[in-house]
């Protein structure tokens, strides 16, 4: 599990899949989050603009980022 730290309120998922590294790009991220491959705190989530605070976890292919 990864720690991502974030100096704002929220991050959107979108964003936070790309600052991550776990999709190269913003179209990957849109497709990724619509088809419902991208998992938050533990349930499929198809929002590509989720806001996520700290304590949120994100889970896609097996890697899990933890919003700190």
């Amino acid at each position: 599990m990864t720690e991502i730290h974030i100096d704002t309120e929220f991050i959107k998922l979108d964003a936070l899949l790309k600052f991550a590294n776990l999709v190269s790009s913003g179209g990957e991220a849109k497709i990724r989050i619509a088809e419902g491959e991208v998992q938050v705190n533990g349930a499929p989530c198809t929002m590509r603009g989720k806001k996520l605070r700290p304590g949120d976890t994100v889970t896609l292919d097996g890697e899990t980022v933890t919003i700190a």
